[in-house]
């Protein structure tokens, strides 16, 4: 028994055309086609819909700009289609509105096991959800604003790096979209959970000191991997004895399951308030639809950051086993980085030169590989030869950095991180604005750990000491402005000290390390 089938179009100048059959449907730019799409990036014969006894099928006919199903490009041969099917001809977008007749709607008012009043449940997997970007519960095109409201939301997944920005751009959206009194993204560390407050965000209600979200129904919502609609909490005394629920003034609630194809994360939790009307079934369609398009983007924020702490620990490790080869410079490396650190923010450095502080700093002494063993140990003062040897190590790492492309950024703090603002440093006498920027950062780092840090020729400056120099060589040895931040952070500095004296057990005196 033949399939009926409707194409619908969704933008251009076929936005809203209709085209139905039981047999076959063909789309070009030729005007006797039965799908007559006028784009100069439409093929003459671009693409062919028939049914067979495999169902409706569709393959390109040769086309120049290709025919896409679902955003995947169509190679030769025929591929299956199926309802809500997107189809791309050039620039042109149509949709598989219908084969066969829609399923009506079961009357999805539940009550579950444990009494929570639940007035619908979305059990879309992730394909099914992703659906909904399009399409509202009636298998209908999306309203154009809601349309905008989803494709921003997608656009922080490709413009946000920085996984903390990414959550909350994500939640102020969906709060503004789904006209929400107040929002909250809850992730799970695990599996199972439990689940932590990631983001917040305020809409029609600014109440911060009240709860937020509701744990026990994310909890039950992230358990059971379904998104929930509650509409009347009023109704459900167990909720209404939630704190959460009868101080943060919620009338309605969803809770959408955050989810990709290989994992559940969280909760994406929205609420309104008395004053507004409840949450529709329509909404929980669009809310679902919106968790599971953003979804892909956080998980691969947190991939990204745990493979950024993993790099960097890599990096550290990397550094302290230059560093095991000096018997005097014990955590030197540690220090430097964090204090460079510490720098780069007050300096306000962009995410991207922070992430190569992290990345370059733990490095800055690589070169220290190829300085023999003799000189890096020696107990003494170094011979003039001995300290041109030792300053080789600026150009040593910096040949072993300029091995890898990926690591050229950092080149700049390996070699220069010994060059001084008045000209007199090394390898290349630099002066000025001439030595760049992170190196100077370092330089000043650098300069201060090595002051109040112990030698076999000497004691180690007190921390006051060492800034007193710091102010001395402003100009001189260092770059001013740098080091004009550098004692504004002053407090942050010996606070870090204190930290160290207490990781690795130093006796201090009036809360400062002594130099052993």
């Amino acid at each position: 028994m033949k399939q009926f089938i409707r194409l619908r179009g969704i933008n251009g100048d076929v936005d809203g055309k209709v085209w139905e059959s039981d047999t076959l449907l063909r789309a070009g730019r030729l005007n006797t086609l039965e799908i007559w799409l006028d784009d100069t990036s439409v093929s003459r014969r671009h693409a062919e819909f028939r049914w067979s006894a495999q169902g409706w099928r569709v393959r390109d006919l040769g086309s120049t700009n290709g025919t896409f199903v679902n955003g995947t490009r169509l190679g030769p041969g025929e591929w299956p289609l199926r309802p809500h099917d997107v189809i791309r001809c050039g620039n042109i977008t149509l949709v598989v509105e219908k084969i066969t007749d829609a399923k009506p709607d079961a009357d999805d008012t539940t009550r579950t096991a444990d009494c929570l009043l639940v007035q619908a449940v979305e059990h879309n997997n992730f394909d099914d959800a992703l659906r909904g970007l399009a399409f509202d519960r009636d298998r209908c095109p999306r309203p154009g604003e809601q349309l905008l409201a989803l494709l921003r939301a997608g656009h922080h997944l490709v413009s946000l790096e920085n996984e903390e920005d990414l959550l909350h751009s994500i939640l102020n959206d969906a709060v503004s979209t789904l006209d929400a009194q107040r929002g909250a993204i809850v992730l799970a560390d695990g599996p199972t959970g439990p689940l932590r407050l990631r983001a917040l965000a305020s809409g029609h209600s600014q109440i911060p000191s009240r709860p937020g979200f509701s744990q026990n129904l994310a909890q039950r919502s992230f358990s059971r991997g379904e998104s929930v609609l509650c509409t009347s909490v009023d109704d459900d005394p167990e909720l209404m004895g939630a704190r959460s629920i009868a101080e943060g003034t919620m009338a309605s609630v969803l809770c959408l399951i955050l989810r990709t194809p290989r994992k559940k994360l969280g909760v994406l939790h929205l609420d309104r308030g008395p004053m507004q009307k409840p949450f529709t079934k329509d909404d929980l369609y669009l809310a679902d639809a919106l968790a599971a398009h953003v979804s892909t983007g956080i998980e691969n924020a947190q991939l990204l950051r745990k493979t950024r702490e993993l790099f960097y620990s890599t990096i550290t490790m990397l550094g302290q086993a230059v560093e095991m080869r000096d018997n005097w410079t014990g955590n030197h490396t540690a220090r430097v980085t964090e204090y460079s650190f510490l720098l780069g923010q007050q300096l306000d450095l962009s995410p991207e030169e922070l992430h190569w502080i992290r990345i370059g700093t733990p490095l800055h002494d690589i070169g220290k590989i190829g300085i023999r063993d003799s000189i890096l140990n020696k107990p003494g003062k170094l011979t003039p030869e001995e300290f041109d040897e030792m300053k080789s190590h600026t150009v040593k790492g910096a040949k072993m950095v300029e091995q890898n492309a990926d690591l050229l950024p950092i080149l700049p703090i390996v070699r220069s991180h010994h060059e001084r603002w008045d000209g007199s440093g090394y390898p290349d006498r630099l002066k000025g604005e001439a030595i760049p920027r992170l190196a100077r950062i370092v330089a000043v780092a650098d300069a201060f750990d090595a002051m109040t840090s112990d030698r076999p020729y000497r004691r180690g400056m007190p921390p006051e000491a060492a800034f007193l120099e710091v102010e001395r060589m402003k100009g001189k040895q260092f770059d001013p402005d740098i080091a004009h931040a550098f004692l504004t952070i002053k407090q942050r500095i010996v606070q870090e000290m204190q930290s160290e004296t207490k990781r690795l057990g130093i006796p201090t005196v009036t809360g400062l390390r002594i130099a052993t």
